[in-house]
């Protein structure tokens, strides 16, 4: 039965969205608490990125290429273990800055695997309903996540996040081998147009050619540019300022944008099967520069509410809309998930560079001026995507086109 490699998969998404993170914004706190200034936090931050970035493309390319999708998620949530784990015993800049770009290459493998398994699974017709169920699980397993780990983080020190970490890796392993590989169609899982032979296989330049892959690329550069670094930041100034348990704060901010993302990622879904990509791609966009102003008037513990709820806003969004666009828009070339890597990789330019330049400027002019910053910057995102309606509009329409591979099936 389906249903149970569907549930399987939602626990997997569930577990899995802590691994994914490695230690995430606790790492930034971890760091601060040791003494390390800003902007050496936001460089091991930005080598991560920058690894991941490089590897996110091929990666998606291999997720294309290969029928042991689950093995490829299984590894990366054992290798971000091992990863985050080796920074325990001492925290050298070369150290942590190798483990940082080990768990950004695992981590950029997850997304277009599990964005595979679901397409196989679900087909292009349940694909958008399902990335939905997907974030929302994602969302609340960083909730559990977050809550768990700052929880034991107060009570226990900052070192229990890794073994919170190591946890939720064993029963992300668990969940993918639940998943019944039989199951998965491996021509609609990249997006192939037939079932016989490779005749349905675009040629790979078919993603330099797609003007709406570029225009979205370009706009979650500029989007993730202004967005990474703002919840790392959080957490730096409150333990710059003395405000409160640092470990508590991180994990709070975490679950108030994750709680707020399981209602908005549903609703997400919903929207796209009703009125297309266009729009909701507009509202996550809006969200991110009114979060970056909000920021810069209040770093206090109780100023976070409405700051991490315009990002549980955004990035709800965003979590269903990136790949199901990408979805439509190379259905039937067979490269879904190179795609998806290649538009990963774009936004993964402007994530790894958004902590440095975050950094930088907290450094110098301080936390505030930082946070405006950012703003500015999400708001060139949605400039962009206003101003780029008409090559966009078709691919985001109400109704996905199915492929061959889907024709032939309900036939």
């Amino acid at each position: 039965m389906i249903r149970k490699s569907l549930f399987a998969l939602n626990a997997l998404n569930f577990f899995m969205a802590d691994v994914q993170a490695g230690l995430g914004p606790f790492l930034g706190v971890y760091l601060q608490a040791r003494h390390w200034p800003p902007a050496e936090i936001g460089i091991v931050m930005t080598i991560g990125g920058i690894s991941g970035m490089v590897a996110t493309t091929p990666l998606g390319a291999l997720v294309d290429h290969v029928r042991w999708k689950r093995a490829i998620v299984i590894v990366a949530a054992i290798a971000i273990t091992l990863a985050a784990i080796a920074i325990l015993p001492r925290q050298d800049f070369a150290l942590v800055a190798a483990a940082q770009a080990a768990i950004g290459v695992a981590a950029a493998a997850v997304g277009p695997a599990i964005a595979a398994i679901t397409l196989g699974l679900v087909h292009q017709q349940g694909f958008a309903h399902q990335l939905g169920r997907n974030q929302a699980y994602n969302h609340a397993g960083n909730v559990a996540a977050a809550a768990l780990a700052g929880g034991c983080g107060y009570m226990f020190g900052l070192g229990a996040v890794f073994a919170v970490l190591a946890v939720t890796a064993a029963f992300s392993v668990a969940s993918a081998l639940r998943i019944d590989a039989s199951q998965i169609d491996h021509r609609a899982a990249r997006g192939a147009g037939a079932h016989d032979g490779d005749s349905g296989i675009a040629r790979f330049a078919v993603l330099l050619q797609s003007k709406p892959l570029l225009v979205l690329g370009a706009t979650l550069t500029l989007f993730h540019l202004g967005n990474a670094a703002m919840l790392p930041l959080l957490g730096q100034a409150l333990v710059a300022h003395g405000d409160g348990d640092a470990s508590a704060f991180t994990g709070a901010t975490i679950v108030i944008a994750q709680t707020a993302m399981v209602p908005v990622a549903l609703f997400a879904a919903r929207l796209a099967e009703e009125k297309g990509y266009w729009l909701i791609f507009l509202l996550a966009l809006i969200a991110l520069p009114i979060r970056g102003i909000m920021a810069s008037l209040v770093t206090a513990p109780w100023g976070l509410v409405p700051v991490q709820i315009l990002d549980g806003v955004g990035a709800g969004i965003l979590g269903v809309a990136v790949p199901g666009l990408v979805a439509r828009v190379l259905a039937g070339t067979g490269h879904i998930n190179a795609g998806l890597g290649a538009v990963m990789t774009m936004q993964g330019i402007g994530a790894a560079l958004s902590t440095t330049v975050g950094g930088v400027i907290a450094q110098r002019l301080g936390y505030s001026a930082s946070f405006l910053a950012l703003g500015a910057i999400a708001a060139l995102a949605l400039i962009l995507w206003v101003a780029a309606r008409a090559i966009t509009i078709e691919a985001c329409a109400d109704t996905p086109v199915k492929t061959d591979t889907e024709t032939k099936t309900a036939a």
